[in-house]
């Protein structure tokens, strides 16, 4: 397959430019928040909360935002969650203002913070299935394992340069300004996502109810046992591995890099999944993708061990380096076997479980890491999240010897006949 061949529709270049933009943001955002509420309290606890008030909200509506994703025109929903996103932003911006800071007493502004990152959360359950469901609306089936990996590799670089540049303008010009900057991206977002054409409503069952929209949606997700597992699988490697949410504690306490060393840490695990997905395009992964994602995922937990029993700058960036590296080849699986596997008309709705299995699993990762580090302390926190993760791989390719022989080749086969 020519490996740029979703790059050749135009509206999908807008598409990536717009992913970038909101990606490099969002993260911009959540590694901003973290240095600032870490900084403020010096408590591992509050870093749990800060995942906890995301992963509520997202969780609770998203089944239903999936729902009014698969009702509504994709490119117009889109434009009202970035709108939400750059109201929060703003928020952000004017409440860390050094000079609102001096007036008020720290916990009201802990207050104000969580609950912004509240309203991030409602944002965050609808444009994860309306990105999903877009993507499918702007390239031909034929190529959506390709789209898939361009977007997912979109993502991961954002990813990349968003937590780096976090942590460099925290130490240039400080939290304040470093909100403005955010804000910036996603007007800029904003923009170029007027350039892309309204898109047709594709599912046949409008007005359906909204209890059986959703039983619709769960049912086909539990019966799949491609999606299933790969959803599941994901799931536990990122609730128990996510020492990410524990390096503001590595920063400033356990390897004392401060700021940019914190940017580097955090940059680490997105360079190397970006570069196993830039790979991926000239080497897909489909063929025997059980095997290589059951791998991915008992090597992440090695890394994630590695990471947390590390005194030494450099192996701990390699460390994560490597994390990221194979947890983009079980990215890529997951991402291909969802689009593949999912017909147009339930796109919202299985991208919605998508985010309540892995998407939210970041947020409530942040707050198991919380809390364990709390509990434990962080060096034994991140090793038992590690061994979880390995315990999970191991589990699963035993107890599922279906879900090790997938092979993706055969859906990629059908879809280029379909064309």
């Amino acid at each position: 397959m020519d490996p740029y061949a979703a790059l050749r529709f135009k509206e999908f270049n807008i598409f990536l430019v717009v992913r970038f933009a909101m990606v490099f943001a969002w993260s911009m955002q959540f590694i901003v928040i973290e240095w600032q509420v870490y900084s403020m309290t010096k408590d591992p606890w509050n870093l749990a909360l800060i995942g906890l008030m995301e992963i509520i909200p997202a969780v609770l509506t998203a089944l239903f935002a999936g729902h009014i994703v698969d009702q509504s025109e994709k490119r117009n929903l889109l434009i009202k969650c970035i709108l939400g996103f750059s109201v929060i932003s703003l928020g952000l911006f004017l409440v860390s203002d050094p000079d609102f800071e001096v007036s008020q007493d720290p916990r009201n502004i802990l207050y104000i913070i969580y609950f912004l990152v509240f309203l991030g959360g409602l944002v965050r359950a609808f444009i994860g299935p309306t990105v999903f469901s877009l993507i499918a609306q702007i390239v031909p089936k034929k190529i959506y394992p390709n789209a898939a990996t361009w977007s997912s590799s979109t993502w991961q670089l954002a990813a990349v340069v968003g937590p780096a540049f976090a942590g460099f303008l925290i130490s240039w010009i400080g939290v304040h300004w470093s909100m403005c900057v955010i804000f910036g991206f996603s007007i800029l977002a904003l923009i170029f996502l007027l350039q892309i054409a309204r898109k047709p409503i594709l599912n046949p069952n409008i007005g359906e109810p909204v209890l059986k929209s959703l039983k619709d949606g769960l049912r086909f997700v539990f019966n799949n046992n491609a999606i299933l597992g790969a959803l599941t699988l994901d799931m536990i490697a990122v609730l128990f591995g996510g020492a990410v949410a524990l390096l503001p504690i590595y920063a400033q306490d356990i390897l004392n890099v401060g700021a940019e060393g914190f940017g580097i840490l955090r940059a680490a695990p997105a360079v190397g999944a970006s570069i196993t997905m830039l790979g991926s395009t000239r080497f897909p992964l489909h063929k025997k993708a059980g095997k290589k994602l059951l791998w991915a995922v008992f090597g992440f937990g090695i890394c994630i061990i590695v990471f947390g029993i590390s005194t030494w700058f450099w192996i701990s960036v390699a460390a994560l380096f490597l994390s990221g590296a194979v947890d983009g080849v079980s990215m890529i699986i997951r991402q291909t076997i969802l689009q593949l596997k999912t017909p147009d008309n339930m796109r919202g709705r299985v991208a919605s479980v998508n985010s309540i299995f892995v998407g939210s699993s970041n947020e409530l990762g942040a707050f198991e890491s919380g809390v364990a580090a709390k509990l434990l302390g962080t060096v034994p926190a991140v090793v038992f999240g590690g061994c979880m993760t390995l315990l999970t791989a191991g589990t699963t390719a035993i107890v599922s010897p279906k879900f090790r022989r997938l092979d993706l080749q055969k859906d990629i086969e059908e879809h280029e006949n379909e064309a």
